[in-house]
């Protein structure tokens, strides 16, 4: 099976603009994300709306391609990007472009999603643990995520879920397995063309989760476990401490 690796990246951001560029020890931002891609994926690109991303990729001997302006999410950047540079892979996994520290294990296990011929569209997941603590689990910025007994998502919420009966709320990690999401999908190349052309979902719209579009049409989503946390990075402050973390 083959796949390839696209990385969307925006200018344009409400809380950090130029966030792909911002200096981390002397690389972009994007380019510590575009290398640790590249440990697993031969084929990798950086899909962007700016000349200056693409620019600073390809000095840092990156590739990258221009997209649209207009694209509402990075799913629809990533079938744009797709349409241009790809080879006929059979999956294409969208990787944050906020998430330097990403590992090359959370990249394997979502390409091992697609072992099952089943599998249309994989992410990740990651348990929460008593040390995160009932503030990370109430934390609506963090999704949570119900798996069926095949591991696949059920449904996806800010909200904390399941709800646990009969127990106060800071003890219910003593009593359930709660997981977070961890913002990183693949999808088949014949269902990324499919999912993209869907409207918008009640459920999507009313969560503000994008994945719930795809589960509400039917489509299934495979979901791989990691122990591994990520650290995005959504603002200058995220950044300062990613900087004391690097």
């Amino acid at each position: 099976m083959k796949f390839i690796g696209i990385i969307p990246a925006r200018y344009a951001s409400t809380r950090f603009p130029g966030k792909p560029l911002a200096d981390m020890k002397g690389k972009y931002m994007i380019q510590r994300v575009y290398e640790q891609v590249k440990t697993v994926l031969d084929r990798v690109y950086v899909a962007t709306d700016d000349r200056r991303i693409f620019d600073a990729v390809h000095s840092f001997g990156g590739k990258a391609v221009m997209t649209s302006e207009n694209h509402k999410s990075g799913t629809d950047r990533c079938l744009e990007a797709y349409s241009r540079i790809g080879e006929g892979e059979d999956v294409i996994i969208n990787i944050q472009g906020d998430e330097p520290f990403i590992q090359t294990r959370q990249i394997e296990a979502i390409m091992e999603c697609f072992e099952s011929e089943g599998t249309q569209i994989a992410t990740l997941v990651k348990p929460f643990t008593k040390e995160d603590g009932f503030d990370a689990l109430f934390n609506s910025n963090s999704p949570k995520v119900v798996l069926n007994n095949r591991n696949e998502a059920l449904y996806f919420s800010r909200s904390i879920i399941p709800y646990i009966r009969n127990y106060k709320y800071d003890t219910w990690l003593d009593h359930h397995v709660f997981y977070k999401h961890i913002g990183m999908y693949a999808y088949r190349a014949d269902v990324l063309s499919e999912i993209t052309a869907l409207p918008q979902s009640s459920l999507e719209i009313a969560e503000s989760l994008e994945q719930l579009r795809w589960l509400q049409n039917g489509y299934r989503i495979k979901v791989g476990i990691t122990t591994q946390e990520t650290i995005g990075i959504d603002t200058p402050e995220d950044l300062e401490r990613a900087l004391k973390y690097l």
